[in-house]
């Protein structure tokens, strides 16, 4: 029976270009980055010779770095790099600094690294402890108005009151300049009704305070907050006020006292911070957490 020879019937990768090999028709190979099909046998003749191939693909034109493409390895150089346009090619924008957010400067400028600035900022956390918690050197210009948040917070002598005072140079200012005032409401669980007390500072104190028991159980405490009305300010006396609730005595009362006041030195004095303690006895445990807020 006759036989016929069909050739190939598909194309047969051969890789790279070889002078020393013999092509078919139908090999495809590469050279210089494009690919050529053979349409003649031959050995020796390069890819290029239209007698022996035909181009099957071309290669593009080579990048250059930051133009018509990038070599990315030479322009991300460290862990954290970001890669992107300018106005005339590729550009590489080193990791900024541990918080920073990525920013955009709109249409026609480079993105860049920055800081989310907030108008509430929690600047620092503690505990309360010992007879007395400090909370001093984080007042700046960067805001006008201070928040300090008390939280489970009480004292291990019965009776004993929460006091405070401002701090000058990161010491307690004790001097009998504390102007004060505060109105309490407490909901009694015996006789179900409520009760309403006040008390202010007639002649001035050595101290701020709110009025209450602060000796709770351990599974009850306090919580309060104190803000302070621009601290630094050395024309104006020192404002704050506060809120106060806490368990009394069982499940089933509360108390709630507002006050506030002002440091009574005719607004000469910038505060460096704060200092709770109890009138009595030390702190049995709580946190506090300062937060800036901007005018």
């Amino acid at each position: 029976m006759a036989q016929v020879n069909l050739g190939s019937i598909k194309f047969k990768w051969k890789g790279t270009y070889n002078g020393a090999t013999s092509y078919t028709a139908d090999d495809v190979v590469e050279y210089n980055g494009s690919s050529y099909i053979c349409i003649l046998a031959s050995t020796g003749n390069l890819p290029t010779n239209a007698t022996y191939f035909e181009q099957m693909s071309q290669k593009g034109t080579d990048g250059t770095n930051g133009t018509d493409g990038t070599d990315l390895t030479t322009t991300l150089t460290t862990q954290g790099d970001i890669v992107y346009r300018d106005g005339s090619g590729l550009q590489r924008l080193g990791a900024g600094t541990s918080g920073q957010v990525l920013q955009t400067g709109g249409t026609g400028a480079n993105p860049s690294w920055g800081t989310v600035s907030s108008d509430f900022v929690k600047l620092a956390t503690g505990t309360l402890s010992g007879s007395s918690t400090s909370i001093d050197g984080y007042f700046t210009s960067d805001y006008d108005v201070y928040e300090i948040h008390l939280t489970h917070f009480r004292v291990n002598t019965s009776g004993s009151q929460l006091w405070w005072r401002f701090n000058q140079g990161g010491s307690a200012l004790a001097t009998a300049n504390y102007r004060w005032s505060f109105m309490q409401a407490d909901r009694n669980s015996t006789s179900h009704t409520i009760d309403v007390a006040g008390a202010w500072s007639s002649s001035g104190e050595s101290y701020f305070r709110n009025g209450c028991d602060m000796s709770q159980g351990t599974d009850r405490g306090s919580q309060m907050i104190v803000t302070l009305f621009d601290p630094l300010d050395t024309t104006n006396q020192k404002f704050l006020s506060f809120e106060n609730v806490m368990d009394r005595s069982d499940a089933q009362s509360v108390r709630k006292i507002s006050g506030g006041g002002y440091y009574n030195d005719g607004g000469a004095t910038a505060m460096s911070g704060i200092t709770f303690l109890p009138q009595s006895g030390n702190f049995g445990g709580g946190n506090w957490k300062l937060y800036g807020i901007k005018a």
